[in-house]
């Protein structure tokens, strides 16, 4: 497994690396914000903490949990909601799978099709999302059940740049981030169009 290279800072990219379920958490805050911010998340919460544990963050105290992720530099644009759904995210990993997030894709030994259905079933994670982390634990995590590629979709495709799963040094970040930008500038032409007609 390559070194994580996410958050774009070290300590915060091991984190990732090391703790199964700061990676989920990263992932869950990867929207309307710089992605390298989103994945930084976990570390300043750690930081914060002492530690990063499913158990201990889905017992904290739901305000004084938000106050946490909305202490400057907050976690996200929105700290608040994503602390709701961050300590949702935490009580399924301990309900669910002992408080263990690698066991999301290691109970049971779950084939891609069954992964992603987990996946899917987590808070904050729909069907793009879930796609985008199962290639992100096939390319990067070393994690690839039969048929992960598949089951990812574009996203598991060997030397595509669509997403964080392919994001292993600055110039494949920056490659990621102009697909992106490709992306939202041909979704706002559609949207001109009908809005045209």
């Amino acid at each position: 497994m390559s070194q994580l290279c996410l958050a774009q800072e070290p300590e915060a990219d091991q984190l990732l690396e090391e703790n199964p379920f700061a990676l989920l958490t990263g992932m869950l805050l990867d929207q309307q914000i710089p992605l390298e911010v989103a994945f930084a998340g976990p570390k300043k919460i750690a930081d914060r903490m002492g530690s990063f544990d499913a158990a201990e963050i889905a017992d904290y105290d739901p305000e004084k949990f938000a106050a946490l992720c909305s202490e400057r530099p907050a976690i996200h644009r929105f700290p608040g909601s994503m602390a709701k759904r961050i300590q949702a995210l935490a009580q399924i990993i301990v309900d669910r799978y002992n408080g263990d997030a690698a066991a999301v894709w290691q109970a049971g030994d779950p084939d891609g099709k069954e992964l992603l259905k987990r996946l899917k079933g987590l808070p904050g994670f729909g069907e793009q999302k879930a796609k985008i982390f199962l290639a992100l634990l096939g390319k990067q995590y070393g994690v690839r059940p039969p048929g992960w590629q598949a089951a990812a979709g574009d996203y598991g495709k060997p030397g595509s740049y669509l997403s964080v799963a392919d994001i292993v040094d600055a110039e494949s970040l920056g490659r990621v981030r102009s697909y992106k930008k490709q992306m939202k500038a041909q979704a706002s032409e559609k949207a001109k169009g009908k809005a045209a007609k």
